[in-house]
């Protein structure tokens, strides 16, 4: 099976590359030929590259038969974008993705959503808008749509809270400010996301509808105030630490919401369950930084 996957040079997209070629599939990736690939250096000679910006995004169809297209490709918003920079991602080249798969009778579309309120910012509104679209093109391409909540593993953007936290931490700063922190999540690890696509890759010619949404959680929601905490425990285990954590120092965002709702049901009802508990991933990655930030330091 011939698999197109946008994003792979990413933190989630990278993790689902390696899932991929560990089960067999053949896996083609369209990126941007100014993405840093330091993640899966170790993967391009087992994959297929193309460019965007050289051979546009029909190529990979023209020369492929592609079965299954995994679209992780997005823009976040946090490196003050305008607002046309993240529709240009989030929506028109999803879009033009989407029309194109149609276009190469390609089976099944895999879209990574968000759990976000579609008014929260930028990006939201983006991802909420290309749902609509995916909607729209169901009765021509089957679209499973994943509804991802708070992920955090190995290898992600320290523009990301969880690694920001870890890595603020390990530096053993004098303070960190935080919100009250009263807000609740549904800290995910990555390895259980990618057994969400994997999984829904197999069962895919099974689901009833030609539109599918799974929200991808672990169905257990933690404030925010006691997460950190526990990954301040995880780094006090490791190497002393001094660190203040503030919180109350700062408000909280304007639209934010402060309960998740993450229903898991259908992904249960496929066999699929989330195996690494809050504290066992937090542990895990606490030692895959530090460990990163021994050999760069």
């Amino acid at each position: 099976m011939n698999v197109l996957l946008t994003g792979a040079t990413g933190f989630l997209g990278s993790h689902i590359l390696r899932k991929l070629l560990e089960k067999g599939y053949n896996v083609i990736i369209l990126k941007r030929s100014i993405s840093n690939t330091w993640r899966i250096a170790d993967l391009l000679d087992k994959v297929t590259v193309y460019d965007i910006e050289k051979d546009g995004i029909e190529r990979p169809f023209e020369e492929n038969r592609i079965d299954i297209v995994i679209h992780t490709a997005t823009n976040y918003g946090r490196n003050k974008e305008y607002a046309s920079d993240v529709v240009e991602t989030n929506l028109l080249f999803s879009l033009k993705l989407l029309e194109t798969a149609i276009f190469f009778n390609t089976d099944t579309f895999f879209n990574t959503d968000t759990l976000l309120y579609k008014y929260l910012n930028f990006y939201s509104l983006s991802k909420k808008q290309f749902v609509e679209w995916l909607k729209h093109f169901s009765d021509k391409i089957q679209v499973v749509n994943l509804k991802l909540e708070h992920v955090y593993g190995p290898k992600d953007d320290d523009k990301k809270f969880v690694t920001w936290v870890v890595r603020q931490l390990i530096k053993n700063v004098d303070y960190i400010n935080f919100t009250e922190g009263n807000q609740e999540r549904d800290f995910i690890y990555v390895d259980d996301v990618v057994d969400a696509y994997t999984l829904l890759i197999e069962k895919a010619k099974c689901l009833e509808d030609n539109f599918s949404e799974f929200d991808v959680g672990t169905g257990k929601p933690i404030k925010i105030r006691d997460f950190v905490y526990k990954v301040y425990e995880a780094v006090a285990e490791k190497q002393p630490i001094k660190t203040r954590l503030n919180f109350g120092a700062l408000p909280y965002r304007e639209g934010e919401f402060m309960e998740i709702n993450v229903n898991i049901q259908p992904l249960l009802d496929l066999g699929w369950s989330s195996k690494i508990p809050v504290d066992k991933g937090i542990q895990i990655l606490v030692e895959e930084e530090l460990k990163w930030n021994q050999q760069n330091s």
